[in-house]
């Protein structure tokens, strides 16, 4: 991957340098609470978002050849197919999307072509899907159709199998596809990664059949996993008795961010006349009062929402999503901004005192499926796109 060239890099470097640096001068005996909840100047202000996004993808982008800082590397986190590399690409072309940013077009198409325009091995699993996203992002632009032609042979094999088991995470593993449950989206990660791509492509095709796949699917998740006391979601069936040490249900920051993310892009791209455009509203709406009542003084979500410790472990990934969707809300109209808009402020103020001067963003929790622990170094792909989600919102908040 060669590095693209950035943007006035070194005035930029200069602005987001000096706007980093604030979070830095706190003294020895400040807590990681006041570190992350001071208020960074200017950090609301288009220019200064510009080139702190710039910032964090042109680091992303440069170390995309060399994984080893990620703590417990696994080999599927370097395949450019699977959902680590996906989730980054989703807020990758969103940052592209802005005015001024084109450049971060061509590193994507890049490794589109590496790519062949294909989907991951696994034809069932919805991790394997969310690549299919950045071809549909090209094909809406150039009307390519080898773009997506693997990712249309795949999805209609799906159809025709149109797997019905349950849901339940049990049970032996299955050659190519994981747990016998992920034939369909039995792990609330899913509707991050796989409904936009299916419904992209029946805007882009005309053809309503994978839309209406998308559909049936993700509420079938919705009524399994959710919880409607809390609208949150349980990560998958394995937490729907687990209790954390003080008796908390587990609901897991990262995992409700991918849904609440995800089901945010179904709303940028769903017809208004869809018949389940109110529903996903609603649920967007009732997601929104309770992340919004759980985030902590620091401005960011706790690995495990419902944790009360008053000093939370800061965890960057689950936090990116929710500032991410709760922005979309205000930018949209959906959500007051006498209510949302102090907690969207603070989320993105505590986001980029997480950013290391390099560019680098911390605090990012490693792969797994629950709360769990986080370090100041830690970074991952999916935190940087999660990151820059949020950034091209705030870059349109009034």
């Amino acid at each position: 991957m060669k590095n693209i060239r950035l943007k006035n890099s070194r005035l930029l470097g200069l602005v987001v340098s000096c706007v980093i640096a604030l979070s830095a001068c706190a003294d020895s005996t400040t807590s990681e609470a006041d570190l992350f909840s001071q208020r960074t100047a200017n950090a609301f202000d288009p220019a200064t978002i510009n080139a702190i996004g710039d910032k964090v993808a042109d680091w992303q982008l440069a170390n995309l050849d060399d994984l080893s800082y990620i703590r417990n590397f696994r080999k599927n986190i370097a395949d450019r197919r699977g959902w680590h590399h996906g989730a980054l690409y989703v807020g990758m072309m969103n940052w592209a999307a802005l005015p001024g940013n084109e450049a971060y077009f061509a590193p994507l198409r890049e490794i589109s072509e590496e790519n062949k325009w294909q989907l991951g091995d696994r034809l069932f699993h919805g991790d394997d899907h969310i690549v299919g996203q950045l071809y549909l992002s090209f094909y809406e632009r150039e009307k390519d159709r080898r773009m997506i032609a693997h990712t249309i042979a795949q999805f209609n094999q799906i159809l025709v199998a149109d797997p019905d088991g349950s849901l339940e995470f049990l049970g032996d593993s299955l050659p190519g596809v994981g747990r016998v449950c992920q034939l369909r989206w039995c792990w609330c990660d899913a509707l991050f990664m796989s409904p936009q791509t299916w419904m992209r492509l029946s805007l882009a095709t005309g053809e309503d059949q994978y839309m209406e796949y998308a559909d049936k699917e993700f509420w079938a998740t919705h009524d399994y996993l959710m919880d409607p006391e809390l609208s949150l979601f349980y990560r998958d069936s394995r937490y729907f008795t687990r209790r954390d040490e003080a008796g908390n249900k587990i609901f897991w920051s990262r995992g409700n961010g991918w849904v609440y993310a995800g089901l945010v892009n179904i709303l940028r791209i769903l017809p208004q006349d869809h018949p389940s455009y109110s529903r996903y509203v609603k649920l967007y709406k009732d997601m929104s009062v309770t992340i919004a009542g759980l985030q902590h003084d620091s401005g960011l979500w706790s690995p495990s929402l419902l944790d009360k410790n008053p000093n939370p472990t800061p965890e960057t990934s689950g936090s990116g999503f929710m500032t991410y969707g709760l922005a979309w809300g205000l930018n949209n109209g959906h959500l007051d901004a006498e209510t949302y808009g102090p907690v969207v402020e603070k989320g993105w103020n505590a986001l980029v005192n997480a950013v290391g001067d390099d560019g680098k963003l911390g605090w990012v929790q490693p792969v797994g499926s629950a709360p769990d622990s986080v370090l100041d170094t830690d970074s991952q792909l999916y935190g940087v796109g999660a990151f820059l989600l949020a950034a091209s919102q705030m870059y349109m908040v009034k």
